[in-house]
Protein backbone atom coordinates (compact mmCIF):
# COMPACT_ATOMS: atom_id res chain seq x y z
CA UNK A 1 0.00 0.00 0.00
CA UNK A 2 1.26 3.46 -1.03
CA UNK A 3 1.25 5.45 1.76
CA UNK A 4 2.27 8.46 -0.68
CA UNK A 5 2.23 9.29 -4.29
CA UNK A 6 3.95 11.55 -5.99
CA UNK A 7 3.01 12.80 -9.56
CA UNK A 8 5.34 14.56 -11.77
CA UNK A 9 6.26 16.81 -9.24
CA UNK A 10 8.36 19.65 -10.21
CA UNK A 11 10.33 22.53 -8.50
CA UNK A 12 11.61 25.15 -10.85
CA UNK A 13 13.85 28.45 -9.60
CA UNK A 14 13.36 31.25 -11.51
CA UNK A 15 16.80 32.74 -13.30
CA UNK A 16 19.35 34.23 -10.97
CA UNK A 17 18.22 32.16 -8.04
CA UNK A 18 19.66 28.69 -7.04
CA UNK A 19 18.64 25.98 -5.07
CA UNK A 20 20.62 27.58 -2.09
CA UNK A 21 19.47 31.26 -2.67
CA UNK A 22 22.64 32.11 -5.16
CA UNK A 23 22.92 32.74 -8.84
CA UNK A 24 22.94 30.85 -11.00
CA UNK A 25 24.97 31.17 -14.42
CA UNK A 26 23.56 31.04 -18.16
CA UNK A 27 20.26 29.75 -17.32
CA UNK A 28 16.89 30.41 -17.48
CA UNK A 29 15.86 28.40 -14.75
CA UNK A 30 16.82 25.51 -12.25
CA UNK A 31 15.00 22.46 -12.07
CA UNK A 32 15.69 21.50 -8.97
CA UNK A 33 13.12 18.50 -9.13
CA UNK A 34 12.06 17.72 -12.15
CA UNK A 35 9.16 15.16 -13.14
CA UNK A 36 9.20 12.77 -10.90
CA UNK A 37 6.67 10.33 -9.79
CA UNK A 38 7.80 7.81 -7.03
CA UNK A 39 5.11 5.77 -4.42
CA UNK A 40 6.79 5.23 -0.99
CA UNK A 41 5.56 2.51 0.71
CA UNK A 42 3.53 2.12 4.29
CA UNK A 43 6.49 0.22 6.41
CA UNK A 44 9.50 0.56 3.92
CA UNK A 45 12.46 2.47 3.82
CA UNK A 46 12.90 4.46 0.47
CA UNK A 47 16.35 5.09 -0.18
CA UNK A 48 17.17 7.87 -2.19
CA UNK A 49 20.44 8.49 -3.69
CA UNK A 50 22.19 10.88 -5.72
CA UNK A 51 25.45 13.21 -5.45
CA UNK A 52 25.05 16.66 -3.74
CA UNK A 53 22.78 18.84 -6.08
CA UNK A 54 21.07 16.28 -7.63
CA UNK A 55 17.71 17.00 -6.28
CA UNK A 56 17.03 14.89 -3.35
CA UNK A 57 16.78 17.12 -0.28
CA UNK A 58 14.60 19.37 -2.34
CA UNK A 59 12.01 16.36 -2.87
CA UNK A 60 12.03 15.88 0.50
CA UNK A 61 11.46 19.24 1.31
CA UNK A 62 8.63 19.06 -1.31
CA UNK A 63 6.94 15.86 0.31
CA UNK A 64 6.68 17.60 3.58
CA UNK A 65 5.60 21.05 2.08
CA UNK A 66 8.56 22.51 4.03
CA UNK A 67 8.72 24.11 0.13
CA UNK A 68 5.81 24.02 -2.44
CA UNK A 69 6.29 22.78 -5.85
CA UNK A 70 5.82 24.56 -8.91
CA UNK A 71 3.49 21.92 -10.33
CA UNK A 72 2.82 18.08 -9.38
CA UNK A 73 0.59 16.01 -6.96
CA UNK A 74 1.42 14.87 -3.74
CA UNK A 75 -0.93 12.36 -1.49
CA UNK A 76 -0.72 10.83 1.79
CA UNK A 77 -3.12 8.63 2.82
CA UNK A 78 -4.84 9.26 -0.29
CA UNK A 79 -4.98 13.02 0.81
CA UNK A 80 -4.21 15.65 -1.27
CA UNK A 81 -1.57 17.03 0.26
CA UNK A 82 -1.14 20.44 -1.73
CA UNK A 83 -4.85 21.26 -1.22
CA UNK A 84 -4.98 20.82 2.42
CA UNK A 85 -5.92 23.53 4.46
CA UNK A 86 -3.78 25.38 7.26
CA UNK A 87 -5.76 23.40 9.68
CA UNK A 88 -4.97 20.41 8.03
CA UNK A 89 -1.64 20.80 7.66
CA UNK A 90 -1.00 21.20 11.15
CA UNK A 91 -3.23 17.53 11.70
CA UNK A 92 -0.87 15.99 9.04
CA UNK A 93 2.49 17.45 10.45
CA UNK A 94 2.05 15.28 13.20
CA UNK A 95 2.36 12.38 10.86
CA UNK A 96 5.62 13.85 8.76
CA UNK A 97 8.46 14.82 10.71
CA UNK A 98 12.04 15.20 9.45
CA UNK A 99 15.65 14.62 11.00
CA UNK A 100 17.63 16.79 10.12
CA UNK A 101 21.46 16.50 8.34
CA UNK A 102 23.58 18.45 10.74
CA UNK A 103 22.93 18.08 14.09
CA UNK A 104 24.62 21.13 15.24
CA UNK A 105 22.53 23.62 13.42
CA UNK A 106 19.06 21.59 13.64
CA UNK A 107 19.00 22.19 17.70
CA UNK A 108 18.31 25.57 19.24
CA UNK A 109 21.26 26.29 21.23
CA UNK A 110 19.01 28.18 23.90
CA UNK A 111 17.21 25.30 24.49
CA UNK A 112 17.70 22.79 27.17
CA UNK A 113 17.22 18.98 25.94
CA UNK A 114 14.00 18.65 27.96
CA UNK A 115 12.47 21.87 25.76
CA UNK A 116 13.80 20.69 22.96
CA UNK A 117 12.04 16.83 22.83
CA UNK A 118 8.72 18.36 23.88
CA UNK A 119 8.28 21.28 21.83
CA UNK A 120 6.29 19.17 19.35
CA UNK A 121 4.73 17.91 22.02
CA UNK A 122 3.63 21.84 23.19
CA UNK A 123 2.88 22.70 19.88
CA UNK A 124 0.44 19.94 19.00
CA UNK A 125 -0.94 18.75 22.63
CA UNK A 126 -1.94 19.10 26.11
CA UNK A 127 0.65 21.97 27.14
CA UNK A 128 -0.59 21.99 30.37
CA UNK A 129 -0.05 18.65 30.96
CA UNK A 130 3.76 18.80 32.37
CA UNK A 131 4.15 16.22 34.23
CA UNK A 132 2.70 13.45 30.53
CA UNK A 133 4.97 15.72 29.00
CA UNK A 134 8.24 14.42 31.12
CA UNK A 135 6.86 11.24 31.57
CA UNK A 136 6.66 11.39 27.14
CA UNK A 137 10.57 13.22 27.36
CA UNK A 138 12.26 10.74 29.38
CA UNK A 139 10.71 7.52 27.10
CA UNK A 140 11.77 9.26 23.68
CA UNK A 141 15.67 9.51 25.23
CA UNK A 142 15.63 6.05 26.44
CA UNK A 143 14.18 4.99 22.55
CA UNK A 144 17.23 6.53 21.25
CA UNK A 145 19.68 4.85 24.00
CA UNK A 146 20.23 8.16 26.40
CA UNK A 147 19.31 8.73 29.65
CA UNK A 148 16.90 10.80 30.96
CA UNK A 149 19.89 12.72 33.43
CA UNK A 150 20.81 14.49 30.54
CA UNK A 151 17.53 16.59 30.32
CA UNK A 152 18.51 19.90 31.79
CA UNK A 153 21.82 20.09 29.65
CA UNK A 154 22.26 22.39 26.53
CA UNK A 155 23.03 20.80 23.17
CA UNK A 156 26.80 21.95 23.03
CA UNK A 157 27.42 19.71 25.86
CA UNK A 158 26.95 16.59 23.41
CA UNK A 159 28.81 15.22 20.54
CA UNK A 160 27.81 15.19 17.17
CA UNK A 161 25.84 11.71 17.47
CA UNK A 162 24.10 12.50 20.63
CA UNK A 163 23.00 14.96 18.95
CA UNK A 164 21.70 13.65 16.36
CA UNK A 165 20.14 10.98 18.70
CA UNK A 166 18.59 14.01 20.44
CA UNK A 167 17.27 15.21 17.05
CA UNK A 168 15.53 11.78 16.39
CA UNK A 169 14.13 11.63 19.63
CA UNK A 170 12.48 15.16 18.85
CA UNK A 171 10.83 13.85 15.70
CA UNK A 172 9.21 10.68 17.15
CA UNK A 173 7.70 12.85 19.70
CA UNK A 174 4.58 12.86 17.78
CA UNK A 175 4.29 9.32 16.88
CA UNK A 176 4.78 9.76 13.23
CA UNK A 177 4.22 7.88 10.35
CA UNK A 178 6.99 9.17 8.19
CA UNK A 179 9.70 10.38 8.37
CA UNK A 180 12.37 12.37 6.21
CA UNK A 181 15.55 11.52 6.69
CA UNK A 182 17.93 13.75 5.15
CA UNK A 183 21.69 12.83 4.89
CA UNK A 184 21.48 11.93 9.04
CA UNK A 185 24.61 10.76 9.04
CA UNK A 186 26.81 12.53 6.95
CA UNK A 187 28.04 15.10 9.31
CA UNK A 188 28.67 12.56 11.78
CA UNK A 189 32.41 10.07 11.59
CA UNK A 190 32.10 6.53 9.92
CA UNK A 191 31.70 4.39 13.56
CA UNK A 192 29.49 7.06 14.96
CA UNK A 193 26.96 7.45 11.28
CA UNK A 194 26.75 3.37 11.87
CA UNK A 195 25.70 3.07 15.45
CA UNK A 196 22.94 6.02 14.22
CA UNK A 197 21.88 4.04 10.98
CA UNK A 198 21.08 1.15 13.27
CA UNK A 199 19.17 3.15 16.09
CA UNK A 200 17.00 4.09 12.57
CA UNK A 201 16.63 0.41 11.61
CA UNK A 202 15.84 -0.37 15.46
CA UNK A 203 13.23 2.10 15.89
CA UNK A 204 11.80 1.62 12.42
CA UNK A 205 10.58 -1.85 13.61
CA UNK A 206 9.48 -0.70 17.04
CA UNK A 207 7.55 2.31 15.96
CA UNK A 208 6.09 0.97 12.69
CA UNK A 209 7.95 3.98 10.61
CA UNK A 210 8.05 4.75 7.10
CA UNK A 211 11.36 6.44 5.83
CA UNK A 212 12.46 8.23 3.06
CA UNK A 213 16.37 8.06 3.55
CA UNK A 214 18.20 10.77 2.27
CA UNK A 215 21.96 9.96 1.28
CA UNK A 216 24.52 9.84 -1.17
CA UNK A 217 26.16 6.82 0.43
CA UNK A 218 25.01 4.31 -1.43
CA UNK A 219 26.65 1.43 1.05
CA UNK A 220 24.58 3.43 3.87
CA UNK A 221 21.73 3.14 1.70
CA UNK A 222 22.15 -0.24 0.72
CA UNK A 223 21.85 -1.70 4.39
CA UNK A 224 19.09 0.37 5.50
CA UNK A 225 16.56 0.75 2.56
CA UNK A 226 14.15 -1.91 1.09
CA UNK A 227 13.98 0.11 -1.78
CA UNK A 228 16.63 2.30 -3.78
CA UNK A 229 15.46 5.67 -5.70
CA UNK A 230 18.74 6.90 -7.87
CA UNK A 231 17.77 10.57 -8.57
CA UNK A 232 20.44 12.26 -11.30
CA UNK A 233 20.16 16.35 -11.83
CA UNK A 234 16.21 16.29 -10.89
CA UNK A 235 14.92 13.31 -12.33
CA UNK A 236 14.55 9.70 -10.57
CA UNK A 237 16.60 7.45 -13.44
CA UNK A 238 15.89 4.20 -11.67
CA UNK A 239 13.82 2.78 -8.93
CA UNK A 240 14.10 -0.96 -7.43
CA UNK A 241 14.79 -3.28 -4.81
CA UNK A 242 18.04 -2.60 -3.10
CA UNK A 243 19.43 -5.86 -4.28
CA UNK A 244 18.36 -5.23 -7.44
CA UNK A 245 20.13 -1.58 -7.72
CA UNK A 246 22.82 -2.82 -6.01
CA UNK A 247 23.52 -5.71 -7.81
CA UNK A 248 22.08 -5.42 -11.38
CA UNK A 249 21.67 -1.71 -11.84
CA UNK A 250 20.64 -0.62 -15.31
CA UNK A 251 20.99 2.99 -15.07
CA UNK A 252 24.88 4.20 -16.38
CA UNK A 253 24.24 6.49 -13.88
CA UNK A 254 23.69 3.87 -10.94
CA UNK A 255 26.40 2.33 -12.47
CA UNK A 256 29.02 5.27 -11.41
CA UNK A 257 28.01 5.55 -8.27
CA UNK A 258 28.64 2.00 -7.28
CA UNK A 259 32.02 2.04 -8.55
CA UNK A 260 32.67 5.62 -6.91
CA UNK A 261 31.57 4.31 -3.53
CA UNK A 262 33.66 2.08 -0.63
CA UNK A 263 32.57 -0.05 0.95
CA UNK A 264 31.27 1.31 4.53
CA UNK A 265 31.20 -1.23 7.44
CA UNK A 266 27.46 -0.66 9.61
Amino acid sequence: MALIEIHNLIKIYPQGESVLGGKSQGRNEVRAVDDVSLDIHAGETLGLVGESGSGKSTLGRLILRLIEPTTGSIRFEGGDLLGASPSEMRRLRRDMQIIFQDPFASLDPRFRVEDIIAEPLVIHGNRNDKSGIRVRVAELLRAVGLDESILKRFPHEFSGGQRQRIGIARALALRPKFIVADEPVSALDVSVGAQIVNLLAHLQRDFGLTYLFISHSMPVVRYLSTRIAVMYRGKIVEVGSAEQITGRPQHLYTRSLLEATPEVEV
